[in-house]
């Protein structure tokens, strides 16, 4: 079973900046990619950014040249620095892996760090 840890989640002001991370408990490599998604009270949980194997990321709109997700695959663990913060920034930040073959998918959920950001 592959276990996703979060940590890095805080309280900051707004402006403030955090960097979240996530720890595998196996080679992040065999992932087809990761990504961070949140969910904020009362709704929907959303993509925020993701990677690839190849290194090849994706942003939601509301948090480019904001956000910046990377890895370490030496570490096995992914980062998210987040900058600029906006108390609509607030929310659960989750930690996701997923890969799949032919016919078959897999993703694996990391437990959450919680971000609150203060205007």
């Amino acid at each position: 079973q592959v276990q996703l840890v979060e940590s890095g989640g805080g309280l900051v002001q707004a402006g403030g900046s955090l960097r979240l991370s996530c720890a595998a408990s196996r080679s992040i490599v065999s992932f087809n990619g990761m990504g961070w998604y949140r969910q904020a009270p009362g709704k929907q949980r959303e993509l925020v950014a993701s990677i690839t194997r190849d290194g090849s990321t994706y942003y939601a709109d509301s948090v480019k040249g904001r956000f910046t997700i990377s890895r370490d695959n030496g570490k096995n663990m992914v980062f998210l620095q987040v900058n600029g913060l906006k108390p609509e920034d607030t929310a659960v930040y989750y930690c996701k892996a997923v890969e799949y073959g032919t016919n078959w998918a897999r993703d694996y959920w990391g437990q959450g760090t919680q971000v609150t950001v203060s205007s």
